[in-house]
C-alpha cells in the first residue's frame, strides 16, 4: 500500500514545533532569545496561530507574587498536589509553581496588557481548589487580562516568535514522526491546500499540539483539537500517560457546550438546583462553588440523577443554574462582560436579571505524551527518547495528575514551554544534522492515507462520528464501570472497521476535506480506545477518574498509567512511578504532601 503517495520535498531546521499554540510558541520564543541564529519551523494545523485553541482561555494563570502578604509558593504546590488527588508529579509541581511569577513579568514586559488594581498591582481572582494556608480559605491567586486572558498570551508569543524570524507553515498536520535508530529527527507533514507531503529534518522536534475532547457530545473544545499529536505518538510505538483523566468543565453552556468560565464563580456566582438551592454546600462545605472541577461536576450530576436538574427541551438536555443576578454592575460590565455574552448569543437569557443553564462539558486532558520534568519525552519510565521534546495539554510531565485545577493550564504551558526551549538549546550543542530520510519514512501515514483513499464503501462519516460521541459521553465519561467500559472497548472496534469504509468522494489530495476529517475521525477513536484501556486499569476513583463500581482512592494505584498501541487495539499497559520528591526531602509541612485524604 501507499504506492501512489510520495514526500514531494525535503526541508531541514534546527527546531521543529508541531503546534503553533501557547505551549509550543513559548519554547520558541526561548530558543529564539538565547540562540537567534536558530532555523525554527513552526506547524498550525489552523489558518494563523492566532487561531490557537490557546486563545479561548479566559479566567487567567495562576501565580504567587513574591510580595503577596498572604499567600506564598508552597500553597499553591499543596493546592496543585492535592487537586490532584495525589497523583501528579512533586518535581514538576515545585518547578512550576516556583516559576509562575516570573513568567507574569515576563509576559508583562513582552507585552501583555494584564488587568490592574487601582493601586496599580496585576490584579488576582480566586479560583476552584487555590486557597490559603493549606486549604483554610480562598487564594487571590489568578492573574488575568480580562476575560481573554488567553488571547493575550498568545499575542505576546507569536510577536515575540515573528520578531525573532520564525517560520511557520498553516493548515498542515504532522502525521509521522522520523527516527534514525532511537533518536527523533523530524517528521512528515501534510499540506492540506496543496494535498502534498513534506519531510521536514530537524535537529530537536517539540509536540505541542494540544488537547483532544472531540471525541464527547459536549465539548468546550475547537473543531480540530482531535488527539492528532497523541495518536502520532502511539503511530511511532510510543506511550501516553493518564489518558483515563478526562476534565469536564463543569459550567458548559447547555447546547454549545461554550465554556461559561470559573471566573464567574471567582466573581461570586453561584450553583442552584431546580429549587433554587444552593447545593454545593452539601459537597464542599468549605470550598462551595469554587471546589475543584472533578468535585462540582459530579456533584451537578448527582443532583440531576436524583431529580433536582432542570430538563432543556430545545437542547434535550439536563442541566443546573449559574445565578450572577446578586453580583454588582461593575463586575458585569467590566470584569464578565464578554463570557455573559455568550449566554444572551447562544440561550438567550440575560445573566443580570436571569438564571444562567449550566451543565458539565468534556474540557481538558490531564494526561498526554509522558516527559521527565524537562519536557523530553519518554519511551518508559525512565528511558528518553532523544530529540523529542512535549509541551502544553499534549504533554504530561505531570503537573495535573488526575486532577487539574483552574488556572494551572495557562501556568504550565508557559513555564513549561520556557522549560523545554531551554532544555532544547542544551540539546542543540551537541546534536548532530539528520544524514538524510530514513529508509521507511512514509510507511505509517502513506498506509493510513491509502486507506481512506481506497474506501467506496457507505458507511456515514457524521453518524459514525455522532455515535462515537454519545458512545464516549455514555460509557466514558463523568461516571464510569467496568460493564459500560467493556461495552465501550467492543463498540470502539466496530467504529474503526466501519471508519474503513466511509466513502472518500474524490480521491484528489488537494484541499480534501473528507480524507481531513476521516484522518481525524481515526485519531478520535484511537486515542478514545486509550482513554477506555486506562480508565478499566484503573480499578479505584481518583480525581477526574470516578469508577462507581470502585468509589474509593486506593493505594495499589498509586502510579501513572501507560498505554502502548503500536498498532489498532493491541495494547499493552505500563506504569511510571508517581514523584513524591516534596514529601521525601522533609522540609515546611511535608507530610501534607503525602496521600492524604482530599476534603474540600
Amino acid at each position: 500500500m501507499g504506492e501512489n503517495l510520495t514526500i514531494d520535498s525535503t526541508a531541514k531546521c534546527d527546531v521543529l514545533v508541531i503546534g503553533a499554540g501557547g505551549a509550543g510558541l513559548r519554547a520558541a520564543a526561548q530558543i529564539a532569545e538565547q540562540r537567534p541564529d536558530t532555523k525554527i519551523i513552526a506547524l498550525t494545523k489552523v489558518v494563523s496561530p492566532q487561531k490557537s485553541h490557546t486563545t479561548t482561555a479566559q479566567g487567567g494563570m495562576a501565580a504567587v507574587d513574591p510580595k503577596d502578604p498572604e499567600d506564598i509558593a508552597i500553597f499553591h504546590m499543596f493546592d496543585t498536589w492535592k487537586g490532584s488527588d495525589c497523583s501528579a508529579d512533586q518535581n514538576v509541581i515545585k518547578k512550576v509553581c516556583a516559576m509562575g511569577w516570573e513568567e507574569v513579568v515576563w509576559l508583562e514586559r513582552h507585552g501583555m496588557h494584564f488587568s490592574r488594581t487601582e493601586e496599580g498591582r496585576i490584579a488576582k481572582r480566586p479560583f476552584g481548589g487555590h486557597m490559603l494556608n493549606f486549604g483554610e480559605t480562598k487564594a487571590f491567586r489568578a492573574c488575568y487580562e480580562a476575560t481573554r486572558t488567553g488571547k493575550g498570551i498568545m499575542d505576546t508569543v507569536w510577536n515575540e516568535s515573528l520578531k525573532y524570524g520564525v517560520n511557520f507553515i498553516a493548515q498542515c498536520v504532522a502525521t509521522e514522526l522520523l527516527f534514525d535508530d532511537d533518536t527523533c529527527v523530524g517528521a512528515i507533514i501534510f499540506r492540506y491546500p496543496e494535498g502534498k507531503f513534506l519531510a521536514i529534518l530537524a535537529k530537536a522536534t517539540i509536540m505541542a499540539t494540544g488537547g483532544k475532547t472531540r471525541m464527547y457530545l459536549v465539548s468546550t473544545n475547537c473543531r480540530g483539537n482531535t488527539g492528532d499529536g497523541l495518536a502520532l505518538a502511539l503511530n511511532a510505538g510510543l506511550p501516553v500517560m493518564d489518558l483515563e483523566g478526562v476534565q469536564f468543565h463543569p459550567t458548559g453552556i447547555v447546547g454549545p457546550g461554550i465554556l461559561a468560565s470559573e471566573a464567574l464563580r471567582g466573581e461570586g456566582a453561584i450553583l442552584r438546583n431546580k429549587d433554587e438551592e444552593p447545593f454545593m454546600e452539601r459537597y464542599a462545605p468549605t470550598a462551595r462553588d469554587l471546589a475543584p472541577r472533578d468535585l462540582i461536576s459530579r456533584s451537578i450530576v448527582t443532583e440531576i440523577r436524583e431529580g433536582r436538574g432542570i430538563f432543556n427541551k430545545d437542547h434535550n438536555a439536563h442541566h443546573v443554574w449559574l445565578d450572577l443576578r446578586h453580583l454588582p454592575k461593575e463586575v458585569h460590565e467590566k470584569k464578565i462582560q464578554e463570557i455573559e455574552s455568550f449566554f444572551r448569543r447562544f440561550v438567550g437569557v440575560d445573566p443580570e436579571t436571569d438564571l444562567c443553564p449550566v451543565t458539565p462539558t468534556a474540557h481538558y486532558q490531564m494526561g498526554g505524551i509522558p516527559t521527565n520534568e524537562f519536557g523530553e519525552v519518554q519511551r518508559g519510565p525512565q528511558a528518553i527518547v532523544p530529540g523529542l521534546f512535549a509541551c502544553g495539554e499534549a504533554a504530561a510531565a505531570s503537573l495535573h495528575g488526575l486532577n487539574r485545577l483552574g488556572t494551572n493550564s495557562l501556568l504550565e504551558l508557559i513555564t513549561m514551554g520556557k522549560v523545554v526551549g531551554k532544555r532544547v538549546i542544551e540539546y542543540l550543542k551537541d546534536a548532530k544534522e539528520p544524514e538524510g530520510l530514513p529508509s521507511d519514512a512514509g510507511h505509517i501515514v502513506f498506509d493510513q492515507f491509502s486507506t481512506y483513499l481506497a474506501s467506496q464503501g457507505n458507511e456515514s462519516f457524521a453518524q459514525i462520528r455522532d455515535t462515537l460521541r454519545n458512545l464516549m459521553m455514555e460509557k466514558v465519561g463523568i461516571f464510569r464501570t467496568e460493564k459500560h467500559l467493556l461495552e465501550a472497548q467492543e463498540k470502539l472496534k466496530e467504529l474503526k472497521e466501519k471508519a474503513k469504509h466511509i466513502p472518500i468522494g474524490t480521491t484528489s489530495l488537494k484541499a480534501n476535506q473528507n480524507l481531513w476529517q476521516i484522518w481525524e475521525l481515526n485519531n478520535l477513536i484511537t486515542v478514545s480506545v486509550a482513554i477506555t484501556y486506562g480508565a478499566l486499569a484503573r480499578k479505584e476513583s481518583r480525581g477526574a477518574h470516578f469508577r462507581e463500581d470502585y468509589p474509593e482512592r486506593r493505594d495499589e494505584f498509586n502510579y501513572h498509567t501507560l498505554v502502548y498501541m503500536p498498532e489498532f487495539d493491541k495494547t499493552t499497559l505500563g506504569k511510571r512511578p508517581i514523584d513524591l520528591s516534596i514529601f521525601e526531602a522533609k522540609g515546611e509541612r511535608f507530610e501534607l504532601f503525602d496521600y492524604i485524604e482530599r476534603k474540600y
